[in-house]
């Protein structure tokens, strides 16, 4: 059976939980369209997290890899459309690391576009009831450095291998800890990665959006 990675990340910033890594594994062991979901959790640390990214990618040999971040603030998921070659982090990571207009890849190009369906993904979501967007940044901290890491190692790689980025908003219980920030239900998240992963198999590689990405 073929095998979806999706990877979510360790807590950061005080925060007792990421919401990402919740959902992702929630999904280890799911059948969806055909393949196997495997769930691996990374560390918010700028470098270790594109090492442990690889490690996934070579142990399970995925058709589709996607990533899971957590985005305070955002109210819907965001289906994240480019990562730029670029870190530079307003907080250090967990490591104490806070690169400031640093290159992701000094070999590499100033921005990859995902390789996902992201408006198939996005209309899917909002039919199945869940608010979702287009997203055209993915900051520049560990998320946008594990996005761009990802289609680095695709374009360099596994030319064949679809991948991307979904950002995700906190969950409830954190959002009572920042008040006035919205929030999503991890029920909900499930169920939108559930249509995301299904939707980015099912829709044909060869319907692409200008720019890059699948339509």
């Amino acid at each position: 059976m073929s095998t979806i990675l999706l990877t979510g990340f360790e807590p950061f910033e005080q925060e007792p939980v990421n919401p990402s890594w919740e959902a992702a594994q929630a999904l280890e062991g799911a059948q969806i369209g055909g393949a196997m979901v495997v769930a691996r959790q990374v560390p918010c640390v700028f470098g270790r997290a594109l090492e442990v990214l690889g490690s996934a990618i070579a142990e399970t040999d995925p058709v589709l890899v996607v990533c899971v971040g957590q985005a305070g603030g955002r109210a819907e998921m965001s289906i994240e459309r480019v990562a730029i070659n670029v870190d530079d982090a307003r907080i250090a990571d967990n490591a104490g690391q806070q690169p400031i207009d640093a290159p992701i890849a000094a070999d590499g190009p100033a921005a990859y576009f995902a390789r996902l369906p992201i408006k198939a993904i996005t209309h899917a979501l909002r039919d199945a009831g869940i608010p979702a967007a287009v997203s055209q940044t993915a900051g520049t901290f560990v998320c946008n450095h594990i996005f761009y890491g990802l289609l680095h190692h695709i374009a360099r790689h596994r030319p064949a291998l679809r991948g991307g980025f979904i950002h995700i908003p906190y969950l409830p219980s954190q959002a009572a800890r920042h008040p006035g920030q919205p929030s999503m239900a991890l029920d909900t998240v499930v169920k939108a990665l559930r249509v995301a992963l299904h939707t980015a198999l099912s829709v044909s590689e060869d319907r692409r959006e200008s720019g890059g990405q699948l339509h």
